[in-house]
């Protein structure tokens, strides 16, 4: 079974249904019905039009859902309207819905949640991950964007913020998460340049190509992280970069900062930096200071206060870090990192420790037990 072919189908077939009357929220779940069919029955007998089978399969189960509810009479003019046999219309409507998620109705917040669930393929927990909320509390604000938009036409589109929102965290979780949707990400983002002429909106293209650029990189033949520091820049995609950084040129002449513009310039620094030595830290963390104004973001202030132990110092890093919620995701692992540059490496090895328990994934988890264990051997062969 070819799963990422069904995912890749998924955005068209909801929006096929959508296009045809369908309330969203009824659609989303005809759409996963018809998932869960094609996960049984292709593998002993596969479709000649995958697309136009699961059109065809999942307008049947919205038609089978509506009948059963209070608007049954007035939803059975649709029959009529099933989709004929044969091959489905080759239209990528996957923008489209990510607009029409963002209805005017949810809240951003929500808007993000819904279309990441049900356009974008991410699971709950993943999108719990992102907001740094519970994975229940997430599954309650989805269910109730459901319930807000049910029943209601898709004809008034969102926001172009709300879209780039939605896009960044879609590229977020490809790039670092067990879902490969960061090109599909990249693709979508250049599609909403080509129609949107927004600083913003180039300003994500340019964040998104330059970090898409060292993917290769970021991890081991064994699939274990390689720090930034630590990678291969040789290997980097430097036609990448440097499309990247023309974006982002022209998006800042436009005087018009946004936080996108301000991450792909901290991006531009690092991706210019010919060894990790020679990164121009000052510079970073004077953009860290201007996406703190535009964000107030607590991540955004533990990403500086790396950037200011790097520049500053160690013992200026962990004073920036002081200041910050010790729960926050990752607080452990850059406290580490800042003891083990100011030389202690008792604490530093127990905060490594204490970081990998809390880690979102296996590589990650891996990654900071082997520093862990690597201070642990040191301190012991003294």
């Amino acid at each position: 079974m070819d799963e990422a072919l069904l995912r890749s189908l998924t955005p068209s077939v909801l929006g096929i249904l959508v296009r045809r009357g369908a309330d969203f929220a009824a659609a989303e779940d005809a759409v996963q019905e018809a998932l869960v069919e094609a996960v049984r029955t292709w593998p002993a007998d596969p479709p000649r039009d995958p697309k136009g089978w699961l059109v065809t399969v999942a307008w049947r189960r919205f038609l089978d859902a509506t009948r059963a509810d209070t608007a049954r009479r007035r939803r059975e003019d649709l029959v009529d309207e099933e989709p004929p046999p044969g091959p489905a219309p080759a239209v990528d409507d996957t923008l489209q819905l990510y607009f029409l998620c963002a209805h005017p109705s949810l809240t951003p917040s929500s808007a993000v949640a819904l279309t990441l669930r049900a356009v974008g393929g991410l699971t709950t927990r993943q999108i719990a991950q992102a907001y740094l909320v519970p994975e229940a509390t997430m599954a309650q604000r989805i269910s109730r964007a459901k319930r807000t938009v049910s029943g209601a036409r898709f004809e008034r589109p969102g926001d172009v913020a709300t879209v780039l929102r939605i896009l960044y965290l879609v590229f977020n979780e490809g790039y670092s998460g067990d879902v490969d949707l960061a090109a599909e990400a990249i693709r979508l983002t250049r599609q909403l340049a080509a129609r949107v002429d927004h600083p913003e909106v180039a300003g994500l293209l340019a964040l998104m190509l330059i970090h898409h650029a060292r993917r290769a990189t970021r991890t081991a033949p064994d699939g274990s992280l390689v720090p930034l520091a630590e990678q291969d820049r040789g290997r980097w995609d430097t036609r990448a970069i440097a499309e990247g950084v023309r974006i982002l040129q022209g998006a800042l002449a436009r005087d018009r900062l946004g936080e996108f513009q301000a991450q792909a310039a901290i991006a531009a620094l690092h991706a210019d930096a010919p060894t990790a030595e020679q990164t121009d830290w000052v510079q970073i963390v004077e953009w860290y200071d201007e996406l703190v104004l535009l964000t107030d973001s607590p991540v955004v202030r533990l990403n500086r206060a790396v950037a200011v132990g790097e520049a500053d110092g160690p013992r200026a890093g962990l004073a920036a870090l002081a200041a910050l919620d010790d729960a926050l995701p990752r607080y452990s692992a850059v406290a580490a990192y800042l003891h083990e540059r100011d030389g202690d490496v008792v604490a530093a090895a127990r905060l490594y420790a204490e970081a990998a328990r809390k880690a979102p994934d296996l590589a990650e988890r891996d990654h900071l037990t082997r520093q862990a264990a690597r201070l642990n051997s040191a301190h012991r062969s003294r």
